[in-house]
């Protein structure tokens, strides 16, 4: 717990800057800059602009809007994940780790307890997104955890605690399936073998000899590793729906138009965000090149 909310804690002011650029809004114009090639180009600000950009209005404190309700968060999810691991699956036969009906289960159940994880501290993530939202149009609604719960239920009743809720928690379960069968294939096809490295050799570091690298030690880590990054960049939609479907016609400023139209349902979110090519939108920060052909809002 005290880990996770120490990284809770650093993280906060780029989730703050993320969840403003994915509702849409800029409040800086765009610079002459250049890529990575050398060419050219317009760039939107980038993390450190936009955080200058509200250290500048906020103060340096602003940078953590909405760290209260995330730490809450962090914690009750924490101790709901590892409560739910804890349960006992059942009497089942053994069978060996690399196996995939193993793997089948192991993912099973952690994907059981993300889910209730998820679930139990949605409302927190929504009031969480809506005290960070509140920075577009200067409002003071959600100022408070407490006070927070009693608007969203007089407001939108027990449905709004739950606002983006489905899209969060397909990502999740996406995200994590994707993540353990590649890291399964990885591992049991292309490195069941193992891998060979040089290391230096015992007499006196002269020359190498060729070591082979277990596969389920050292190299499973790395191979979790990529397949975690490659399964987060294939569900973002979802995290960007999800956010967005939380703060959407809420009452703030950043969930109305111009930054984003009345949505029916988080399918409809879905639908207009691929028509506009935003699907994508507050995925980088640092090197965020102004798209051809498309509009968007900066004061």
């Amino acid at each position: 717990v005290l880990l996770g909310s120490g990284l809770t804690v650093l993280s906060q002011p780029l989730m703050y800057v993320k969840v403003l650029v994915q509702v849409g809004y800029e409040p800086l114009p765009p610079t002459l800059g250049r890529n990575v090639f050398g060419r050219q180009v317009y760039q939107l600000p980038g993390f450190f602009a936009y955080a200058k950009h509200i250290v500048k209005v906020d103060g340096r404190a602003g940078l953590f809007k909405g760290l209260a309700p995330r730490l809450c968060s962090s914690a009750i999810g924490t101790v709901v994940h590892s409560k739910v691991l804890q349960v006992p699956p059942g009497t089942t036969k053994k069978e060996p780790v690399s196996s995939l009906e193993q793997v089948l289960k192991e993912t099973s159940r952690e994907m059981v307890a993300r889910s209730a994880a998820t679930f139990i501290t949605h409302p927190f993530h929504v009031i969480t997104l809506r005290c960070m939202v509140q920075f577009i149009g200067r409002e003071t609604k959600y100022s408070g955890t407490l006070s927070a719960f009693t608007t969203i239920y007089q407001e939108e009743g027990i449905l709004g605690f739950f606002a983006g809720l489905i899209p969060r928690l397909l990502g999740d379960i996406l995200s994590l399936w994707l993540c353990n069968m590649l890291a399964y294939l990885i591992n049991t096809y292309a490195l069941e073998n193992g891998v060979w490295a040089l290391r230096p050799t015992s007499e006196g570091g002269k020359g190498f000899t060729g070591d082979r690298v277990s596969t389920m030690t050292e190299m499973k880590s790395y191979s979790q590793a990529v397949t975690g990054f490659f399964a987060s960049m294939l569900t973002y939609p979802f995290v960007l729906v999800s956010n967005l479907m939380a703060v959407n016609n809420c009452g703030l400023a950043g969930g109305l138009l111009p930054y984003a139209p009345t949505y029916s349902s988080w399918l409809d979110c879905w639908s207009q965000l691929h028509r506009e090519g935003n699907m994508s939108r507050g995925n980088s920060l640092f090197f965020r090149k102004v798209p051809t052909g498309k509009r968007y809002v900066w004061e």
